[in-house]
């Protein structure tokens, strides 16, 4: 293979890599998608948000999504600790649009979607394809050790490098600091039940937050395909995985003194094995240099609550795609140009993050702040479908944080410590 076959080397075949390979190569632009694991391979991370929508609608994979047996999802519901429901919020009242319904998909199926979709628009795509080293310090030409399934190992050199390698974040890890945010550093224990309970008619695909007995712990409550359900629980490392139970004994001690989640899951039963994984929110301080930028979680991770990791996957592939297409286009693939979606898509994350703090401050919940400011209604179902990324999308913030602050002397949204990018 000559030098600079590629203009660009994706590594990470998940959402946002792929989504980045379908898009800079659609545009013309010679594109190496390489994923380590063979597709399709399990993940986590269920739950679409409705704003992924037009992501994949750029994509061209409505149609695909629509004759899937991904699992239609129309709302999400909130549990607190004493079992009281709010009413769910229905996508459709922000915003009554197509796409206002999304989805509860299987990952391996969905991500695999997402590789084939890359490869059917032009990028050469090859899974089970490690990733041995990565060489930016000839910014003009970078490069890409990569060693396939025989062993065989080839050095490809490219003019833009995109690291979707995942909290691996291969040049993440090389290039400067991560920066954890000390309020959520949390892990995750969650299984698969088959056969539990779903509620009926439009609700059947909801997504369901429901707070432990604790209150300082949620569970997840995600329908998939199959008569299946994906049930999770989140909390403090402390209080998760150093309980003096292993994380499987954890998890199952929670579901029993949890009846709202009990009563669900107790006419079904667990298949497979009980997985565990931390899931600390951070961001890495160097997002792009010349020739290479970060993307998905190889550039930050938030929290799961409001299942904002898709969509913030592909929203990063697709506005990083859009700078390296002009990058290329003007012949300065440059730390500047490559990392010009950065604080914008920063801007609208840290928006999120502000409401997974106020859904981890005490005494926080969705039913009551909308009793007292009814007017937010339609605003934080904004912020739930994903509309983070409109200047006017923050304005809940006005009246939430003072209210948390009068219910609770720990209001979390005060402590906000900025994951700004330099």
């Amino acid at each position: 293979m000559t030098d600079l076959n590629w203009d660009v080397i994706v590594m990470g075949g998940g959402p946002a890599g792929a989504a980045a390979a379908a898009i800079v190569s659609e545009s013309g632009f010679r594109t190496l998608l390489v994923e380590r694991e063979k597709m399709p391979r399990f993940h986590v991370g269920e739950s679409l948000m409705p704003e992924t929508y037009w992501t994949l609608r750029r994509l061209g994979l409505l149609e695909q999504m629509r004759s899937s047996a991904f699992t239609k999802k129309y709302s999400v519901q909130f549990v607190d600790r004493s079992g009281r429901e709010s009413q769910p919020f229905y996508f459709s009242d922000s915003y009554d649009h197509e796409s206002s319904q999304t989805w509860q998909v299987v990952r391996g199926d969905f991500d695999k979607m997402l590789f084939d979709n890359a490869e059917r628009l032009g990028a050469v795509c090859r899974d089970q394809t490690r990733v041995v080293d990565v060489d930016t310090s000839d910014p003009a030409a970078p490069s890409v050790t990569i060693m396939d399934s025989s062993g065989i190992a080839s050095r490809q050199r490219c003019r833009v490098v995109i690291d979707a390698t995942g909290q691996q974040s291969l040049l993440g890890a090389r290039s400067g600091e991560r920066v954890v945010n000390p309020v959520l550093k949390k892990s995750a224990v969650w299984g698969y039940c088959r056969a539990a309970l779903r509620e009926p008619g439009l609700d059947e695909g909801a997504t369901l937050v429901i707070m432990a007995k604790d209150g300082k712990s949620w569970f997840w409550y995600i329908p998939l395909p199959d008569d299946v359900v994906s049930v999770g629980l989140v909390g403090d490392v402390s209080a998760i995985l150093k309980s003096g139970l292993s994380p499987e004994d954890k998890f199952f001690e929670e579901i029993k003194n949890c009846p709202a989640v009990s009563l669900r899951t107790g006419q079904g039963r667990f298949e497979g094995p009980i997985r565990t994984m931390k899931e600390f929110s951070y961001v890495c301080k160097e997002p792009a240099g010349d020739g290479w930028v970060l993307v998905g979680d190889s550039l930050g991770f938030l929290d799961p609550i409001y299942s904002s990791g898709v969509f913030l996957a592909l929203k990063s592939g697709e506005m990083a795609a859009d700078c390296v297409i002009d990058a290329l286009a003007s012949g300065e693939p440059s730390r500047r140009r490559l990392g010009a979606w950065v604080d914008p898509f920063l801007a609208g994350m840290n928006r999120m993050r502000k409401l997974v703090y106020a859904f981890y401050t005490e005494g926080f919940s969705f039913g009551e702040f909308v009793r007292s400011y009814p007017q937010h209604r339609k605003g934080l179902t904004d912020l739930l479908v994903g509309r983070v990324f409109a200047a006017d999308s923050g304005i809940v913030f006005d009246d939430l944080e003072p209210w948390l602050a009068a219910r609770s002397s720990d209001c979390v949204l005060r402590k906000e410590s900025s994951m700004t990018v330099s």
